[in-house]
């Protein structure tokens, strides 16, 4: 189990030195994710070739869960195959709301340091912003919110 001082780490550690911070030059891919209750803003940029995630970038404005878990994110999905990146954003997000059960294999790796958030429920979508952008941006969405209602990543947390 992921101690809560490592969590505190490695979210302080992604927030101070983001990975994949900035703009990609010639995004294939590109779409826009806020965060409507607590003002997250996130742009990610991609460059896919074929069904691959050849290039990866983000930037705006977040809070420090939000930039690490984005952070995190690129680092993990850059190189990917579309198919791949899915499922992590599927596994991440089912991890964050509390229904994946880490018990079983899955394919998260080091992101299961951000499984204690499905107990800050005003947290968990500050977490899942980014992967819901990612999403949105694999599809050829331009926009997208936490709230968005129909949206098949749109996670209902409580009154978060």
């Amino acid at each position: 189990m992921i101690t809560k001082s490592l969590y505190q780490e490695v979210i302080l550690d992604h927030n101070r030195k983001p990975r994949n911070y900035g703009k990609l030059d010639k995004a294939s891919h590109h779409a826009v994710g806020h965060n409507p209750l607590c003002g997250d803003h996130l742009d990610i940029d991609l460059n896919l070739e074929g069904e691959h995630i050849e290039g990866i970038a983000f930037h705006g404005e977040s809070c420090a869960i939000c930039k690490a878990s984005a952070s995190m994110m690129t680092t993990v999905v850059k190189g990917k195959s579309l198919a791949d990146a899915e499922m992590l954003i599927k596994e991440f997000r089912d991890m964050a709301t509390g229904t994946l059960d880490l018990a079983h294999p899955h394919h998260l790796g080091r992101l299961t340091v951000f499984a204690g958030v499905r107990d800050l429920p005003t947290r968990v979508k500050c977490a899942i912003l980014p992967w819901h952008t990612l999403h949105a941006a694999l599809n050829s969405v331009s926009t997208t919110s936490t709230e968005a209602e129909g949206d098949p990543m749109h996670a209902p947390i409580g009154d978060a």
